[in-house]
C-alpha cells in the first residue's frame, strides 16, 4: 500500500502540496489529474524516491519494483526487440549469469539459475516482447530494426513497450497515449486493464482514463483530493461542487446554449435529423461536464465563414499516393457545409495521405478533385507547430494575417487561447509543445475557414484545451474532417466515419465501439497470418473484416431523391408561410385567398411529411 500523510512539498518557492493525506491500495488503477504546473511530475518523483518531502511522509513497500517510462530514447544500434527485452532487468541479469556459469562450468549454479529463469518466464520473454511491439504497431520486420532507425514518435512507442516489459509492482505512466494512434490506444487499454499491479497515470485522454482507471487523484490549490470512480465520475463530482457557485452555473448555461442553438435550428429538418440527434447526445454530456471546466482559461469560438458553397470539395475516383506508390484507390468524397467526418483505420493505412490529398498538398495520381472558388481551407497537420515562426511572438504572428484589425481585438482573441500577460509578446521558441499547438490552432481559427481538416489536433493539448476545442467544434459552421486518437472528440463532433484500410476508403456505418471490435478482429487476423501454427503454410495477408454495413446503392438513390424532394417542398412551404404571415390575408375580402393558401399549405405539409418518411426509411436501409 502507498500511504501519504500530511504531505508538504514546495518547489522553487511555490507550495505544491499542503497537508495532503490519502492511500493507494495494491492493484488500484489511478488517474493523476491537475493543471500544468500543479505538481503531477513532482508526485511521480516522490513515488520513485527521487525527491524528499518538506514535511509529512510518503511510504510504499520497499520491495516493490517500479516501472517508469523515460521521456527520451537514445539513438541505439540495438534492435527494437532487444531494447524492449532490456525492460526486464532480472531477466537480463540471469542471462548474463547463465553465460558466466556455463563458461566456468558451475553446474550447481546453472541448475538454480535455470530454475529462476523458468519462474520469471524467461523462455517466453521474446514472444512477450514481440507481442508488446506488435500491439503498438510494429511489424515483425520493424522489430528487428535498430532503435536509431525510427523517428522520435516511434522511439517513444519502443520506450513504452520496454516499460511494459518490466514485471513491475508499481507502473507510472506520464501521457502514454502521446504518439499513439487509435488502434494502439485501444490495445494499450486492454493491456492496462489486465495489468495486475498498481498503476498511477497522467493522461489528457478522458476516454482512455475512463476505460482504465477506477480512482482519480486531483491536484488543485495545493491539495490532492481522492475521487472514487473513473474520470467521468470525477468530472461529475467536481461539477456538482463547482455548480453551486453562480459563476459556474452561468458559464455552464452559456456552453449549453451554444449546443441548443444548433439543435433548435436543425431539429425540424429530416436532412439534419442525424446531426441533431448527435448534438442532443453531446448536449446531455456537456451539461454534466461543463461546470467542471468553469475555471479553465480557454474558451474560444470559430469565426463564421464568409461563404458556404456546396460542394466545397469533391473527389471522384481519386487515387492517392506518392509518386508511383499508390496508397488509396478510387476514393469518392464530397465535402459540404454539413459534413462532419471522422477518419478511422489502422496505423499506416493512409488517413494522413487522404487528408493531404483533400487539402491539395498531395496531387492525386488519377481521378478528379474539384474545389469551389469560395472554398477556404483550414488545415491542422500533425506537425503544424513546425510551421510557426519561432522568433516571433503570438501577437506578431497573428498581426501578420489579421490585416487592419485593432490590437485590442487581437489580444482578446489570443487571450481566449490562454495567451496573456508576458506570453503574448514573447518569442515562441521557448514555448511548450502545448503552447505551440494552441498558437497554431488560433492562427487557423482566425482565418475563418469553411473547410476544416484536423490531423491529430489534440497532440500536446491538455484536458482543458481539448474541452474548449470540442465545444468550439460543436458549433463550427463548415465541413469538418478529423483524424484523431481522441475518441471523446470524435464522438462529440463527427456524424459519419470513413474507414481507411487495404487501399480503400469506405463508409463505416458503426460507432467507435463497433470500430474497436472491428479492429480487434482485424488485428487477430493479422496475427494469425503472421504466425501460423506448426506445420501450416503461412496464410496470405488478412482481408479486413466486413464493416457493420455496406452502402446500399438503391437506398442511396432513394435518399438523394427524397432530399431533392424535401428541398423543393421546404421552399414551397416557406413561401406559403410568408404569405400567411401577412396580416392582410386575414381580412374579410380575401377570405377565398386565405382558404386556398391554407389548403395548399396542408397539401405541401403532407407531401413533406411523406418525403421525410421516405428519407428516414432510406437512411435506415443504408445503415443496415
Amino acid at each position: 500500500m502507498i500511504t501519504v500523510s500530511n504531505l508538504v512539498v514546495s518547489r522553487d518557492g511555490r507550495e505544491l502540496y499542503r497537508d495532503a493525506t490519502f492511500m493507494i491500495h495494491p492493484g488500484w488503477k489511478v488517474g493523476l489529474t491537475g493543471a500544468n504546473g500543479s505538481g503531477k511530475s513532482t508526485f511521480f518523483a516522490l513515488l520513485q524516491g527521487e525527491l524528499t518531502p518538506d514535511a509529512g511522509r510518503l511510504e510504499r513497500p520497499a520491495v516493490w519494483t517500479v516501472a517508469h517510462m523515460a521521456q527520451e530514447v537514445p539513438a541505439l544500434s540495438q534492435s527494437a526487440l532487444d531494447y524492449v527485452l532490456d525492460g526486464d532487468a532480472e531477466l537480463r541479469q540471469i542471462e548474463a549469469q547463465l553465460a558466466a556459469a556455463e563458461r566456468e562450468e558451475r553446474y550447481e549454479d546453472l541448475a538454480n539459475l535455470y530454475q529462476r529463469y523458468e519462474e520469471i518466464g524467461g523462455y517466453t520473454a521474446q514472444s512477450r516482447a514481440a507481442k508488446l511491439l506488435a500491439g503498438l504497431g510494429f511489424s515483425e520486420a520493424e522489430q528487428q530494426k535498430g532503435v536509431a532507425d525510427f523517428s522520435g514518435g516511434w522511439r517513444m512507442r519502443i520506450n513504452l513497450a520496454q516499460t511494459l516489459m518490466c514485471r513491475s509492482d508499481l507502473l507510472l505512466l506520464d501521457e502514454p497515449t502521446n504518439h499513439l494512434d487509435l488502434d494502439a490506444i485501444l490495445w494499450l487499454e486492454d493491456w492496462l486493464r489486465a495489468y495486475p499491479g498498481t498503476l498511477v497515470m497522467v493522461s489528457h485522454d478522458r476516454d482512455f482514463l475512463d476505460a482504465v482507471v477506477g480512482h482519480v487523484l486531483h491536484v488543485e490549490q495545493s491539495t490532492i483530493t481522492h475521487y472514487r470512480g473513473n474520470y467521468s465520475a470525477f468530472e461529475r463530482m467536481r461539477a456538482e461542487r463547482l455548480a453551486q457557485q453562480q459563476q459556474a452555473f452561468e458559464k455552464q448555461q452559456t456552453e449549453v446554449a451554444h449546443l441548443t442553438k444548433y439543435i433548435d435550428r436543425f431539429r425540424a429538418q429530416a436532412t439534419k435529423a442525424r446531426q441533431a440527434q448527435s448534438r442532443i447526445k453531446a448536449l446531455e454530456r456537456m451539461t454534466l461536464i461543463a461546470p467542471a471546466h468553469v475555471d479553465s482559461q480557454f474558451s474560444f469560438r470559430f469565426r463564421e465563414p464568409a461563404r458556404l458553397p456546396t460542394p466545397l470539395i469533391r473527389m471522384d475516383e481519386v487515387d492517392c499516393g506518392y509518386g508511383e506508390r499508390k496508397v488509396l484507390s478510387r476514393v469518392n468524397l464530397s465535402l459540404t457545409p454539413d459534413t462532419r467526418l471522422g477518419l478511422l483505420g489502422p496505423n499506416g493505412a493512409g488517413k494522413s495521405t487522404l487528408i493531404k490529398t483533400v487539402v491539395g498538398e498531395l496531387a492525386q495520381l488519377s481521378g478528379e478533385r474539384t474545389m469551389s472558388e469560395h472554398t477556404k481551407i483550414g488545415y491542422f497537420a500533425q506537425h503544424q507547430v513546425d510551421h510557426l515562426d519561432l522568433k516571433a511572438s503570438p501577437l506578431l504572428q497573428l498581426t501578420r494575417i489579421a490585416g487592419r484589425t485593432d490590437e485590442l481585438t487581437l489580444r482578446k482573441f489570443l487571450g481566449s487561447f490562454g495567451f496573456g500577460g508576458d506570453r503574448i509578446d514573447a518569442p515562441c521558441e521557448n514555448f511548450s509543445g502545448g503552447e505551440k499547438a494552441r498558437l497554431a490552432l488560433a492562427l487557423i481559427v482566425w482565418q475563418r475557414p469553411n473547410v476544416l481538416l484536423l490531423d491529430e489536433p489534440t497532440n500536446h493539448l491538455d484536458l482543458e484545451m481539448r474541452h474548449a476545442l470540442t465545444v468550439a467544434l460543436q458549433e463550427y459552421q463548415g465541413a469538418l474532417v478529423i483524424v484523431s486518437h481522441e475518441r471523446h472528440l470524435l464522438k462529440a463532433c463527427c456524424d459519419d466515419f470513413l474507414l481507411v484500410v487495404d487501399g480503400h476508403a469506405t463508409p463505416f456505418a458503426g460507432d467507435l465501439e463497433d470500430y474497436a471490435e472491428w479492429l480487434r478482429q482485424w488485428r487477430a487476423a493479422l496475427e494469425k497470418a503472421q504466425a501460423p501454427a506448426k506445420g501450416e503454410k503461412k496464410t496470405p495477408a488478412p482481408v479486413a473484416p466486413a464493416t457493420p454495413a455496406k452502402v446500399n446503392k438503391d437506398a442511396k438513390k432513394a435518399l438523394e431523391k427524397a432530399e431533392k424532394k424535401m428541398a423543393e417542398l421546404q421552399g414551397k412551404q416557406k413561401g406559403l408561410e410568408e404569405q400567411l404571415a401577412d396580416s392582410a390575408i386575414y381580412e374579410v375580402p380575401r377570405r377565398q385567398d386565405l382558404d386556398r393558401l391554407l389548403q395548399e399549405k396542408a397539401a405541401v405539409d403532407a407531401e413533406l411529411a411523406a418525403a421525410e418518411e421516405a428519407w428516414l426509411r432510406a437512411s435506415e436501409e443504408m445503415a443496415g
